[in-house]
């Protein structure tokens, strides 16, 4: 058994597929229409049959009021893994993203946190 796709909640599938591709790099696998929302999934650029992002719409109220809460708790909804977190740090500023969140050494990590603009908190890490 492996982890084939994982999903994020979102307020705007078009705003979101913008941020996570244009913003962050990633690249986009599918963009299926599903009647009133779309079934979009992105990939890293260096592992394109790996592991898919589903843009999830927040239409349920659980899912709004989930994403709504973890937020105003300062709870990122998942993790990116980096290679060098301030390179990565510093690229991202570049492309305009705002974190929440300098690179931060936790024990043998390092962290740094940003708001990806469709209701999440977004944490990168290096390990």
């Amino acid at each position: 058994m492996k982890i084939i796709v994982t999903s994020l909640f979102v307020q705007d599938q078009d705003k979101a597929l913008e941020f996570y591709s244009e913003k962050l790099g990633f690249v986009k696998k599918h963009d299926v229409p599903m009647g009133k929302f779309r079934w979009i999934t992105l990939v890293s650029p260096d592992a394109l049959d790996g592991t898919e992002l589903l843009l999830e719409p927040n239409e349920h109220p659980a899912a709004k009021e989930y994403q709504k809460k973890i937020v105003a708790e300062g709870i990122p909804a998942t993790m990116f893994g980096v290679a060098d977190i301030h390179q990565e740090y510093k690229r991202l500023l570049e492309n305009g993203v705002k974190f929440t969140m300098e690179p931060t050494k936790m024990g043998e990590s390092t962290i740094a946190v940003f708001d990806d603009t469709c209701g999440n908190l977004i944490q990168i890490v290096q390990q």
